[in-house]
Order: C-alpha cells, then sequence, then structure tokens
C-alpha cells in the first residue's frame, strides 16, 4: 500500500462531488479553491486514515491555505484525481501537531 505523501505524487487534479462542494462550504465556511490551496502549500501532513478505510483507502491532510488557515481535509483517491470527502478547520490538537 502507497504511503500518502507517494500516492499525492500522481495525482493529477481533484475531483468534486457537486454534494461536498455546498456540505463544505454551508457547513464548514471553506471554498474547493481554498481546500485545494492546501495541496500546495508547506507544511502538508498527510496520514492513512485506517479506521476509515472499509470501503476505499481515506487519507487525511493537515495544511494551511495561501491566506494560513488552517485545514483538515479527508479525502480518497480515484484513478489519479484527489476526491476531497470532507474539509474544516483543524481543532487545537491537530493545530498543535501541525506546528511541531
Amino acid at each position: 500500500m502507497a504511503k500518502p505523501k507517494n500516492i499525492l505524487e500522481n495525482c493529477t487534479g481533484f475531483e468534486w462531488d457537486e454534494g461536498n462542494i455546498y456540505k463544505n462550504l454551508d457547513k464548514h465556511d471553506v471554498s474547493v479553491a481554498e481546500c485545494e490551496q492546501i495541496f500546495f502549500n508547506k507544511p502538508l501532513i498527510a496520514k492513512r486514515d485506517k479506521k476509515h478505510s472499509n470501503f476505499e483507502n481515506r487519507y487525511y491532510v493537515l495544511g494551511r491555505t495561501n491566506m494560513n488557515r488552517l485545514l483538515f481535509a479527508v479525502f480518497t483517491v480515484r484513478k489519479d484525481k484527489i476526491r476531497i470527502i470532507s474539509v474544516r478547520d483543524m481543532i487545537d490538537a491537530e493545530i498543535e501537531r501541525y506546528e511541531r
């Protein structure tokens, strides 16, 4: 099984489910553009989400937008596209981990 950072190396873009676009915007006030930015900014912490990988491999990332907003995102990879499942602001424990 590929490590999360390795799996991202082969990705060529994003695939969005229309429902998730609006869910993330309405529930967490995170736009598609903000979410995508975290994959291009450093540092980016990526880990496999073993607990939620029953039907497909899921991963999570801790990252920073261009405006320094700290986000937590859950995603999967389908073919060569990152498919965002959920995105929100980091909680305190995630911020602490990210800043270490």
